[in-house]
């Protein structure tokens, strides 16, 4: 769910630019700005925003996404999963749905939020700060169509944020089982590290950054593409503060980028919840 975090960050960006009036800042080379006298001169990126400044903005977009969409979260872990290891005795969104509401309630679907809420933030602050970053370095602000630097910058900067996340990634998907035997976020902590050891939280690190590579990468190159073509269709539309031009290039990308990696996903979940492997 990335492209979803993606597309509110870059909501809180624009309403920054609106407030500050940035925004001819797209239609120039030179993106990045300085600003300050002497030793305190601070960097700005196209956006009119700092680096710090990006680190709040790219958290509060991930943790608005995460909760939003967490009842899907926890069907897509409990569908993943096999029913005898706490998954769903149901291939359907509908059914899988119903039983859990049926069976534990509307809270069951929120079981594990505060992992999620612990983890989300510092590792999207981290996600979009690289992101921004690695894109500015790269020349992806620059005119024109840079898929390259799009593409590389989404890589790296997830690399970075999946090292954050990972760890309470493991302990919202064990507390979001079926009948899974914690009784919190910090008592799952506590006891993977007694039982498991420290590495059971990385136990998919590899796994992860596997598969949220390509699907950064194919999202934001695919992101920046639609973008373009949506300009050269109707050049009056398509400027990045049109609502449409967020659904229509941030749903193709994330519907394509999930294409490509789901099976990476299935696997990721079910190393995750594995339980008393010895590593």
């Amino acid at each position: 769910m990335p492209e979803i975090a993606s597309e509110l960050h870059k909501g809180l960006l624009l309403k920054h630019k609106e407030t500050h009036n940035l925004s001819n800042y797209d239609n120039i080379d030179n993106s990045m700005l300085i600003h300050g006298e002497g030793d305190q001169s601070e960097i700005q990126f196209h956006d009119g925003l700092s680096f710090s400044q990006f680190m709040v903005a790219g958290s509060i977009a991930g943790m608005v996404e995460h909760m939003a969409m967490f009842p899907i979260d926890t069907l897509k872990t409990r569908m993943q999963m096999l029913a005898t290891s706490g998954g769903s005795a149901h291939a359907a969104v509908g059914r899988a749905l119903k039983s859990i509401v049926k069976s534990e309630g509307p809270l069951g679907l929120y079981r594990g939020i505060g992992a999620m809420g612990l983890g989300a933030g510092p590792a999207h602050a981290v996600y979009f700060s690289v992101y921004e970053t690695c894109k500015e370095k790269m020349g992806g602000n620059r005119r024109g169509h840079h898929p390259f630097a799009h593409a590389a910058s989404g890589v790296l900067a997830t690399i970075a944020s999946d090292a954050v996340f990972t760890p309470m990634d493991v302990v919202k998907q064990r507390l979001q089982l079926r009948n899974s035997p914690y009784g919190g976020v910090m008592d799952c902590v506590k006891r993977i590290l007694r039982e498991e050891g420290f590495r059971a939280f990385y136990a998919s690190y590899r796994t992860t950054v596997v598969m949220n590579a390509p699907f950064t990468a194919v999202h934001f190159a695919t992101y920046e593409a639609v973008k373009k073509i949506l300009n050269r269709i109707s050049p009056e539309n398509a400027t990045e503060e049109h609502l449409l031009v967020h659904i229509g290039a941030g749903g193709a990308a994330g519907a394509l980028a999930s294409a490509v990696t789901t099976p990476l996903d299935v696997v990721k979940t079910r190393l995750q919840c594995q339980v008393g492997i010895s590593f």
